[in-house]
């Protein structure tokens, strides 16, 4: 049964949301604690491993959190759910785009997409942002923690590194040791 619902989860992140991984966060997020596979602190740990690892990241954390869930064949199937969708759609839309591609309605649907995917990822961005610098709620306390400043620091290391053309492989390989050494001082 627990393939089933990896599958039919998984499935439903895949056939509804547009944008790619970041746009899937919200919708893998409610799946992932809605079915108690994961908890918030492990699904961000998951999304920093899939982030970190080559492949497309919702591919990376459907397989990440199948295979946590229902061993490597849980990994298949959430894969083959998160997959499938797209590469149904795609094989339909390359064949008939061509074709359409110059429809008003076309288009304009693609138009109205765009900003619908930003704000998925904004939204992502913010709910996953609360989880970690603000792991333990956000009262006053939390001003008093090192994990909050080390997480700041990394963060602006990391938004200052990506400005200045760093490639984002060697930004990720910094950031994972300025964590190790951070949480080994704190």
């Amino acid at each position: 049964m627990i393939y089933l619902d990896l599958f039919l989860s998984f499935l439903k992140v895949g056939l509804f949301t547009f944008g790619g991984g970041y746009a899937m966060l919200p919708m893998i997020r409610d799946e992932v604690t809605a079915h108690g596979w994961l908890e918030e602190s492990e699904l961000i740990d998951f999304i920093a491993v899939s982030e970190s690892t080559p492949g497309p990241f919702g591919v990376n954390i459907a397989t990440f959190v199948g295979t946590r869930t229902g061993g490597i064949f849980g990994g298949i199937c959430a894969t083959l759910g998160v997959v499938l969708p797209s590469f149904v759609i795609i094989l339909i839309v390359a064949r008939c785009y061509q074709k359409f591609k110059h429809n008003k309605l076309v288009t304009g649907a693609m138009n109205g997409l765009k900003p619908a995917v930003i704000g998925l990822i904004a939204a992502a961005l913010l709910s996953l942002s609360q989880a970690v610098f603000f792991p333990a709620g956000s009262g006053a306390a939390v001003f008093g923690t090192a994990q909050l400043y080390v997480s700041l620091g990394i963060f602006a290391a990391a938004v200052v590194l990506a400005f200045k053309k760093l490639h984002p492989i060697l930004i990720i390989l910094l950031s994972a040791v300025i964590g190790v050494i951070a949480g080994y001082a704190v």
